[in-house]
């Protein structure tokens, strides 16, 4: 169980630090409420418009914009592309600072670290910040450890589906719920909700290009790949084990940080309707589920300070992968 909540709550949302000096690194080591996300990208977009475009996939339940980040290197366009969404699960707080401060040090760190300018110049890179921008705000202003989006069907006394149980790869079968109370409400139908259906019809449309996908989550520090639907093997398995392994033992080596790796049945439980088994299916052979820090002693309520480290780490295991992926992909 995790102690002194409300101190952790308080201390996620301090922004005291944020003086002067916050416009550089800080701004990036603290987590920030969905309208200081969208200004971020808003700015940065602007200040890099050789590198990055802002692309509309749809908008929330209640109406709020989706944004994309298409980043790129300076070169000619790659023919490949991979794509990295943060945010599915509201109280996840670390994975929307994850893709934040990914796209800045991917920018920061262009032709002056070979592996991230391999990877932009190989690869066409589509990150989406916040996919559960409803459920963000909500636990921003009323209830922190809230999961689900904010929809609303005629006579459900409930509110909320979990987006991560409404793609349509084996929809609603046993690890997900049927009853709009649950945290594992699948909704009405596949892809009811409009977060999974902009980006369900984003990646439809850009699947001959689109090689690696990322879903990023938290917490657990797991290393996770097809199938959470069923306990079958994906018929890559042994080469996405093999190359999970390779990133977890990478982290561990650089970090001492312990990852685990598997797919997703059996390393933590039946998942149907996950985003990550939808990507396999539609043909996205390299497919994951980053679980980012800890284990459970801060859970969802993860410190401040330990934003940047986190990020690292995950950015050996996506550089690890990616690379294997260039190699291996027309």
């Amino acid at each position: 169980m995790v102690e002194n909540v409300q101190e952790l709550i308080e201390m996620q949302t301090n922004k005291e630090s944020s003086g002067p000096r916050s416009l550089a690194g800080s701004f990036y080591e603290q987590y920030h409420p969905l309208e200081e996300i969208y200004s971020w990208i808003n700015k940065i977009s602007h200040e890099h418009p050789d590198m990055l475009e802002i692309i509309l996939i749809g908008s929330s339940f209640e109406k709020r914009p989706l944004y994309v980040l298409k980043l790129t290197g300076r070169r000619n366009s790659p023919r490949r592309a991979m794509w990295i969404d943060c945010g599915i699960h509201s109280r996840e707080w670390i994975s929307p600072a994850f893709c934040i401060w990914f796209v800045q040090n991917a920018i920061d760190s262009y032709n002056k670290n070979p592996e991230i300018t391999q990877m932009l110049d190989n690869m066409e890179i589509y990150v989406l910040p916040v996919m559960n921008a409803d459920g963000y705000v909500y636990t921003w202003t009323t209830r922190r450890m809230w999961r689900k989006n904010r929809s609303r069907y005629e006579g459900n006394n409930c509110v909320g589906t979990d987006l991560n149980r409404n793609f349509d790869a084996g929809w609603c079968t046993k690890g997900a719920s049927h009853d709009p109370c649950d945290n594992t409400y699948c909704g009405p139908y596949p892809e009811s909700e409009p977060e999974v259906s902009a980006v369900a019809k984003f990646l439809r449309e850009k699947k001959d290009s689109m090689k690696l996908y990322f879903t990023i989550h938290s917490y657990g520090q797991m290393l996770l790949f097809p199938y959470s639907y069923s306990y079958n093997q994906a018929p890559n398995h042994d080469e996405l084990q093999n190359l999970a392994n390779e990133a977890t033992q990478k982290i561990r080596r650089y970090y001492r940080t312990r990852y685990s790796s598997g797919p997703g049945a059996p390393t933590i439980y039946l998942a149907p309707g996950g985003s990550d088994d939808w990507a396999y299916d539609l043909g996205i052979k390299y497919s994951f589920t980053i679980e980012l820090r800890d284990t459970g002693r801060y859970g969802f309520l993860l410190p401040p300070q330990l934003i940047q480290p986190t990020c690292l780490e995950v950015l050996t295991a996506i550089k690890t992968i990616t690379h294997h992926v260039i190699k291996n992909t027309e």
